[in-house]
């Protein structure tokens, strides 16, 4: 089963995809970087969306 991931290195802390996804994502206020709190997904079309959104081109699913 594909995981999905956050470059956290890459993320440039524009939280398109907690905005879109607020299940799969949130955000670190202390590191201004999003990363994934349910890494085994749900929504497809909305995992597919935040990674289309993402302008730091930082979310994949592995």
């Amino acid at each position: 089963m594909k995981q999905v991931v956050i470059d956290e290195y890459e993320c440039i802390g524009c939280s398109a995809c907690v905005e879109l996804c607020p299940d799969i994502f949130a955000f670190n206020d202390d590191e201004n970087k999003a990363y994934v709190i349910k890494p085994e997904g749900g929504d497809k079309a909305c995992i597919d969306e935040a990674i289309a959104s993402c302008p730091a081109s930082c979310i994949s699913q592995e």
